[in-house]
């Protein structure tokens, strides 16, 4: 289980998220929702250890919690080595990889487990293959990535990360820029991963519909502040309802579906 202790979250002097507290159970798919400036990668990178977190204020000298553990330990503290096979990020800015093929770019997954002096292992080949299998992409492997649609470069990104063989990937917009059949596919091999393979998965997303039909759990951020739950308890509790309040749009707390004025 992933657990945020008191995080706070930022740039500089600049908190973006403060005091953070959420969870993530194995083997689930979360939704992270919240609007444009909201901080959602800003958490994303802060969990993957891209960005320290933000020291807070303390009031007394009592010992405080590390702010992100997975299974208990301190994120912050692991080696690069050891964070990079714990923790899978699918970033929405791409590596230049667009000389490479798509086996080339899923067999990079395999670099937090290789060794200056060693080539791809036989291990290290089954991962490989077995991304690509469950990823859909095993027919482009000899394709370079500048040849590929938006969504066929959406699964080798992810097949990248499922070769890494991390038990927590976080994803940032992996439904972004593609049509709609494509980001109805692409949940459901999110949700294939955590139930089937008992991965834990946080993906950032503007595809609010989709998440709560498709997503376990749910993170709600905005103004600085998280809120968590299955889509059923926070419509019934009266957060989503709140939390997608706006002029011309209202949430069915029942059906989980949007309304909208129809223009004058």
């Amino acid at each position: 289980m992933l657990v945020l202790n008191h995080l706070n979250t930022g740039y500089g002097q600049r908190v973006v998220g403060r005091d953070l507290c959420a969870t993530l159970p194995q083997g689930t798919v979360t939704a992270l929702l919240g609007p444009n400036g909201s901080g959602k990668s800003t958490l994303l990178r802060t969990i993957a250890g891209l960005t320290r977190p933000l020291i807070g204020e303390r009031n007394n000298t009592a010992p405080t919690p590390p702010p992100v553990t997975w299974q208990g330990r301190d994120l912050m503290t692991m080696t690069p080595r050891e964070r990079a096979r714990t923790v899978g990020i699918v970033l929405t800015q791409r590596p230049e990889a667009e000389a490479l093929t798509v086996d080339e770019v899923v067999e990079m997954g395999r670099i937090p487990y290789a060794h200056s002096w060693s080539r791809t292992g036989e291990e290290d080949r089954h991962h490989v293959e077995q991304a690509l299998k469950l990823t859909g992409a095993a027919a482009l492997r000899h394709r370079p990535i500048c040849q590929l649609s938006d969504g066929e470069r959406q699964r080798v990104f992810i097949a990248k990360t499922l070769a890494q063989d991390t038990p927590l990937i976080l994803l940032d917009e992996p439904t972004a820029f593609l049509d709609f059949a494509a980001k109805v596919a692409t949940l459901h091999l999110l949700a294939r991963l955590a139930h089937q393979e008992g991965r834990t998965l946080l993906i950032s997303t503007h595809d609010v519909e989709l998440a709560l039909a498709l997503c376990d759990r749910l993170w709600l951020l905005r103004e600085g502040q998280l809120s968590e739950g299955t889509p059923d308890q926070l419509a019934r509790s009266g957060a989503l309802t709140r939390f997608f309040a706006a002029d011309g749009l209202k949430l069915d707390s029942h059906t989980l579906r949007f309304h909208f004025d129809r223009p004058v």
